[in-house]
């Protein structure tokens, strides 16, 4: 695992791979189909692992926390971040801050609590729990109750927030005044898209947020990491000459996750991306952990071909683009 400080052009550099959590039939941890899994997104070039929701760590126990915590950190490989969430209600984040305090991570990302929360009980929690750890924390931005935008701009000059993965869905997630208000205060290198592929090209272009969380992603990590740099690319050319020379690309990569990402946003984003990686074999992820439920057996087929479409067109990819330009190891 990257052991190194964190630094803002990080998170340019890598999509932001948020895995599912392998469990064994009693639900115990897997050490072995984790690992799996972990190789294969590392092999495309993916440099950072967020373990969050889709790893259902909202239902993890706080007493399997720091068993969790070295199993992810003996899996990645040295040039390879992890943040895992803590929360999301404050006294399993205080007992996780605690945990956390212990190990040599640099920053853990705060799951969203909705309902029973003020702006400045945020702001006063988020800054004990920093302290607590011993460095500075992810927000997960789910909903614009959760923290106004001058809070939030003093947890990051305060250093009490280092990222911001932002998640609050829109119709059109170019028109979006609370994240332009948002950008006008925090810089945009530290603000992370949080909803997979589906506003990723316009959260970059049109934003210029730093990269984007991936869920499809982890199944064809040389795609999005050739997707991230195309739609940089394409975004720069634009900006320099009228002209988006990468777009092309982009569109093209893009529209491979969309048939995953509709399943996701239609079914389950956590379930059918659970499902997605045991079908396209990769790994085997076992059963989730309650309070969820295995998606219905109706759905499995239309998981399963979508799944082994996109692991297909990235296998033919990495014939194509053998070598990632993205995969040089950090010190």
């Amino acid at each position: 695992m990257n052991e190194s400080p964190l630094h803002d052009g990080e998170f340019a550099a890598s999509v932001m791979a948020v895995p599912p959590l392998a469990r064994r039939a009693d639900y115990a941890l897997d050490p072995g189909q984790n690992l799996a899994l972990i190789r294969h997104i590392e092999g495309g070039g993916v440099r950072t692992l967020l373990y969050g929701g889709n790893a259902n760590l909202y239902h993890t126990a706080v007493s399997e926390y720091r068993e969790l915590l070295d199993l992810l950190a003996d899996a990645a490989s040295p040039a390879t971040r992890v943040i895992p969430a803590i929360g999301p209600d404050y006294g399993k984040m205080l007992d996780q801050a605690r945990i956390l305090a212990q190990t040599r991570y640099r920053t853990a990302m705060v799951l969203p609590l909705g309902g029973f929360t003020t702006s400045a009980g945020v702001e006063a929690g988020l800054a004990r729990i920093a302290d607590t750890a011993g460095m500075p924390l992810t927000v997960y931005l789910k909903s614009e109750n959760y923290v106004d935008v001058d809070a939030l701009a003093r947890l990051i000059e305060r250093g009490t927030l280092i990222a911001v993965k932002y998640a609050i869905v829109r119709d059109d997630p170019a028109h979006d005044p609370y994240l332009r208000r948002l950008l006008q205060s925090v810089p945009a290198a530290k603000v992370v898209s949080g909803m997979g592929e589906r506003p990723a090209l316009v959260h970059l272009r049109e934003f210029g947020l730093a990269a984007w969380t991936t869920g499809s992603g982890c199944i064809a990590p040389r795609m999005v990491m050739a997707l991230l740099h195309a739609a940089r690319s394409s975004r720069s050319n634009g900006q320099s000459n009228g002209q988006s020379n990468g777009s092309d690309t982009a569109q093209r990569l893009y529209d491979a996750f969309l048939p995953l990402e509709t399943l996701r946003d239609e079914i389950s984003l956590i379930r059918v991306l659970h499902d997605a990686v045991t079908f396209s074999g990769i790994a085997r992820m076992g059963p989730l952990l309650p309070l969820l439920s295995p998606t219905p057996a109706e759905h499995h087929a239309k998981i399963a071909q979508a799944a082994q479409t996109l692991l297909a067109l990235e296998r033919e990819f990495a014939l194509i683009h053998p070598t990632p330009s993205h995969t040089q190891e950090r010190a």
